[in-house]
């Protein structure tokens, strides 16, 4: 180490980075939360581009820049049904600068996969509920000659595992709402699963897959524009935004209910200040008049359930997803 000397004393030169460790260590949490961030943060999304998650993560990305004054960058880490990015989420520093934004999908990931390394709700601290959109039962119009509900599983009944489905992968909301579609509609088609609901779609809406189970939000714009065709919503009641979809009870399927969801969750460790003050700008960038529309285009109210109302939220949805995985008999290595 190195030394100074005054007359017979010798005394060690404390660093300039040991002098801001030290202050830091010493700073009150709130301070810490007020000086932040100072660098920018990056927003994990566990599927490739164009999918559901996507459609929410970066018009939210580019408010909290706007309001945070630093850029967040999202790394699009997909596969595995989101569990690739989950991982790797997991493995950051709990240092504010690692936002994850995951999905339904990952309340179903227990029941599916048996060796995943990370937890959830031992390796993340929960932010808040992101968006809330309806599933949606969409087909390619120029493969499936149906117009209504009755007429596509009337089709499905006439041509048994001729038809199949893509989803956001195995295991994800996509997978298990067609499956329960498959159970409550008594018909056969056959799973196509992706990395991302986003190249689910642009097989669609190419014609590689017949149908898909989709979060309302990656599907809207492609319904507006014709190129794929809306059956149903698999909600209690009709998207504001597609006022003429109807629900799947009201098309014929009672009991076709599946919501999907995306939330803000941070790695472990992080402070609660910083998760404080994480939720307090989602809230804010979420409640601006441009979020509020666009959630409204992609099917979505804004959520107003709290980080302690959201963590108990996940926990239930673990267990309403594990008994749904286990009803389907879908299991994943």
């Amino acid at each position: 180490m190195n030394t100074y000397r005054t007359g017979i004393h010798a005394l060690p030169v404390i660093t300039l980075a040991a002098a801001l460790a030290a202050s830091l260590s010493t700073m009150p949490l709130s301070a810490l939360a007020q000086a932040y961030p100072s660098k920018p943060i990056t927003l994990v999304v566990p599927f490739p581009p164009g999918g559901g998650t996507d459609a929410f993560a970066r018009p939210l990305a580019a408010q909290l820049t706007k309001q945070l004054g630093q850029t967040m960058v999202i790394d699009n880490r997909g596969g595995a049904g989101g569990t690739i990015g989950a991982s790797f989420a997991a493995k950051q520093p709990g240092d504010g600068y690692t936002w994850f934004m995951g999905a339904a999908h990952h309340a179903i990931a227990p029941a599916m996969y048996s060796k995943l390394d990370y937890d959830m709700e031992r390796d993340f601290v929960p932010v808040g509920l992101v968006a809330t959109p309806p599933q949606v039962i969409v087909a390619n119009p120029q493969k499936v000659p149906a117009d209504d509900l009755k007429g596509l599983i009337d089709w499905l009944h006439a041509n048994p595992r001729k038809a199949n489905f893509g989803s956001a992968g195995s295991g994800t909301s996509h997978h298990l709402a067609g499956e329960l579609f498959k159970q409550l509609s008594k018909t056969e088609i056959t799973h196509v699963p992706y990395k991302g609901s986003g190249p689910a779609l642009q097989d669609l809406i190419g014609g590689q897959i017949d149908l898909l189970f989709d979060g309302l939000g990656s599907s809207a714009a492609h319904i507006r524009g014709g190129r794929i065709k809306a059956f149903a919503v698999a909600s209690a009641k009709r998207s504001p935004a597609f006022p003429n979809v109807p629900t799947a009870a009201e098309a014929g399927l009672p009991g076709y209910e599946v919501s999907t969801w995306y939330a803000m969750w941070e790695p472990k460790g992080t402070a609660k200040p910083l998760i404080e003050r994480a939720y307090s700008e989602m809230q804010k960038a979420m409640n601006s008049a441009e979020l509020k529309q666009i959630w409204l285009n992609n099917g979505s109210e804004v959520p107003t359930m709290s980080t302690e109302q959201f963590g108990r939220f996940f926990t239930d949805e673990v267990r309403r997803w594990g008994k749904i995985a286990a009803d389907s008999g879908a299991k994943l290595d």
